[in-house]
């Protein structure tokens, strides 16, 4: 099983696969703000304001015709770098990326603003093309001027085992961990979920010092 299990842990990996394309980014450069949302339908949204996924087609070899955006949520061990800036996807923890969320999703929306476009594409049933990647115009001038928006659905008849149900403390405590491990990036959360609405941000200017700091809050120094 490529994201581990299909209960609980597994549920929450599809969010870390898709989070660690834009920590990526962020890595490199490129990307200074993040945002994860639990959605009230029970989708979870991950955004960011990185360069934007590659649109452009394959000129040859297999993948022919499709853009590197379809490549890069359609083809396993698809990781690597796209583009001529050297736009890189994470492989996430085995290689896989993006593309195991895709199949695991009863359905999921990609919207990529890049180079002053909007582009969209929606997949379902465990990663089939709803339609093609198609510029939606220009990007909007309020908001981000470039980013990637993956929005997913997990399979009900997948995770079977302990539901689809998304665990907000589970996913601050990683995003917390993430926001200690990169200095100054930006990571907001979002639960739309009736009666547990809330919102929550994280950015560390110290990084890894905030880190032991926040870890020894509940210590008694020895001196």
């Amino acid at each position: 099983m490529y994201i581990g299990s299909t209960g609980l842990a597994g549920l929450h990996h599809l969010i870390w696969e898709v989070v660690d394309n834009s920590v990526d980014e962020a890595m490199a450069g490129y990307c200074t703000k993040i945002g994860v949302t639990l959605l009230a339908d029970g989708g979870c949204e991950v955004s960011d304001n990185g360069r934007g996924v590659p649109v452009d087609p394959y000129p040859s070899g297999p993948h022919k015709g499709k853009s590197a955006a379809e490549v890069v949520l359609t083809v396993l061990h698809a990781g690597g770098k796209f583009g001529g800036e050297g736009y890189k996807v994470s492989g996430g923890l085995h290689g896989v990326g993006v593309s195991v969320v895709n199949a695991l999703s009863e359905r999921l929306t990609i919207e990529i603003d890049r180079e002053g476009k909007r582009y969209s594409q929606e997949y379902q049933d465990g990663g089939k093309p709803k339609n093609k990647l198609s510029s939606k115009g220009e990007t909007p001038k309020r908001g981000r001027t470039s980013g990637t928006t993956v929005t997913f659905w997990p399979d009900s008849a997948i995770f079977q085992a302990e539901g689809t149900e998304f665990v907000a403390r589970t996913v601050l405590d990683r995003l917390q961990i993430m926001a200690f491990l990169n200095r100054g990036l930006e990571i907001s959360f979002i639960d739309q979920r009736p009666e547990r609405e809330q919102e929550v941000t994280f950015q560390y200017k110290g990084g890894i010092v905030d880190f032991v700091k926040h870890l020894n809050q509940s210590k008694d120094p020895l001196f």
